[in-house]
């Protein structure tokens, strides 16, 4: 089943998700501390986005937003994509996580992992749903298509509306047209919608330039036309998760 929150702000409502681990331990102490440190310790501060369970009960897979992250480190990614592995014959569990700027590329890490696109998807009517057909289009791009990309550097700033994350993204194919893409999300919970936006550029100077300008400049920058993708004929392979880069500039609290 799919499970999506009330729309993402600091102050709204959170509960611990079920990670249907009753009778599991983790496979050895090096998980059991990362679990901890990494999901356990937060698991109050989560909402489920979405979800996911296979029939056998072996795979969860889990689009969480993390309301501790308004008040870490400004900028700071607010999504965190969780899939489970369950050994239900040693009564064992394993875990890989991420944490991503936009729901869409949460999604896309677990579609990478196994999980169904279809089973993933964040119900209409609760959170913050697509403006228009262009952020639809968009976000289902990413869903599919969001592994040919390697995460540079995101941001996301929270504490005045509308909400704004700003992603810089580089393709992994080097033949790629405008290789590095920035998405800009601005998300309204007054109205509870959003907008994403891409812009294209050739190299990553001009791409960290419009970021500059755009945090440094009253965020009121226009994003450059981006053509899509070409799509790959054969499965990209998945790049190893790294984490992000702080942008060179952070605007104030």
């Amino acid at each position: 089943k799919d499970i999506e929150a009330p729309p993402r702000k600091a102050s709204m409502t959170e509960t611990a998700p079920d990670f249907r681990l009753d009778g599991y331990e983790a496979v050895n102490d090096r998980v059991a501390e990362h679990f901890w440190q990494h999901i356990t310790i937060n698991d109050t501060s989560f909402t489920v986005l979405a979800e996911h369970h296979t029939s056998d009960d072996q795979h969860s897979y889990y689009v969480l937003h993390d309301g501790s992250a308004t008040w870490g480190f400004p900028g700071d990614p607010q999504i965190v994509a969780l899939h489970l592995k369950r050994d239900v014959a040693t009564r064992t569990f394993r875990f890989d996580r991420a944490e991503l700027p936009l729901p869409a590329m949460a999604q896309s890490w677990l579609i990478a992992r196994g999980c169904p696109e279809e089973a993933i998807l964040l119900h209409e009517g609760l959170g913050t749903t697509p403006a228009d057909d262009a952020t639809r289009a968009l976000e289902e791009r990413l869903r599919r298509d969001g592994d040919h990309f390697a995460l540079l550097r995101s941001y996301t700033h929270d504490m005045e509306q509308p909400i704004q994350t700003t992603v810089l993204l580089r393709a992994l194919d080097e033949q790629a047209s405008m290789p590095f893409r920035v998405l800009l999300e601005e998300a309204d919970t007054e109205t509870s919608t959003h907008t994403l936006r891409e812009g294209g550029f050739a190299n990553f100077e001009a791409a960290t330039t419009w970021w500059d300008a755009f945090w440094r400049g009253g965020r009121d920058v226009p994003l450059p036309a981006a053509p899509p993708p070409a799509r790959q004929i054969t499965p990209p392979v998945v790049a190893a998760r790294t984490v992000p880069p702080a942008p060179p500039w952070r605007p104030g609290r």
